[in-house]
């Protein structure tokens, strides 16, 4: 799960990033109003935490803009200003909830994990594909019942692909989604050929029917119609 802070205050910032990443969201951060915009232009992200006075702007205005151009993102409005004007206009702008600071972190989180709850319609939230089974809430994969022991990132790509069965997965957009910022640095996807190799040793040691192939040129598509194919 991607969740983008859009906070100003530094230390405030550093805090909830710190507490996300141990939850093991991929968090990014922005500081100002450009640089939320542009973020929330560009990415996609399933949380957005946003604050309402930023330099540059007002966090209701990327509200504004976000929902204008269609897109999905959940909001959770954390703003220091609990007036109700504000709490009223951004839930009626299409924030999904609102959290005035100052906040305890486990209360953050837990308004996260219903914001993205409601956003899947309270359904079962484990993913089904050939014979594996993903589960988020609890990290655990299966595979006919027998766990697959997979480390951080392999786990996240994995889910990854499990949300977008047999689709074209480009490989810049995994990168960006399971690495976040850090992706940004990168000149090559070497670190992501690594983990796909070995998610790709793990899944076929363990039976499962489900598979990761190369799509030349362009990415990766997950099946369960043919084995994996060399890196």
């Amino acid at each position: 799960m991607k969740i983008l802070i859009v906070e100003d205050e530094p230390s405030l910032r550093e805090i909830m990033v710190r507490e996300l990443e141990q939850e093991h969201y991929v968090v990014e951060t922005a500081s100002t109003f450009d640089e939320a915009d542009s973020k929330i232009a560009g990415y996609t992200y399933d949380c957005i935490l946003l604050d309402i006075m930023l330099p540059g702007g007002s966090g209701l205005k990327l509200l504004e803009n976000l929902k204008g151009a269609g897109k999905r993102d959940s909001v959770i409005i954390i703003s220091a200003r609990n007036s109700i004007e504000d709490k009223v206009l951004g839930l009626e702008l299409g924030a999904d909830d609102y959290l005035p600071k100052p906040f305890h972190t486990a209360e953050l989180l837990a308004r996260i994990r219903s914001v993205l709850r409601r956003g899947r319609g309270g359904a079962d939230t484990k993913l089904r594909f050939g014979n594996l089974t993903l589960d988020p809430d609890a990290r655990r994969v299966e595979a006919d019942g027998r766990e697959i022991p997979l480390l951080k990132k392999e786990f996240d790509i994995l889910m990854y692909f499990m949300q977008r069965p047999n689709h074209m997965v480009d490989k810049v957009a995994l990168a960006e989604a399971v690495w976040g910022d850090h992706a940004d640095q990168a000149d090559n996807f070497h670190f992501v050929y690594a983990q796909i190799k070995n998610l790709r040793q793990k899944l076929a040691e363990a039976g499962s029917s489900a598979s990761i192939r190369s799509v030349y040129g362009f990415g990766y598509r997950f099946t369960d119609d043919a084995p994996a194919d060399e890196e």
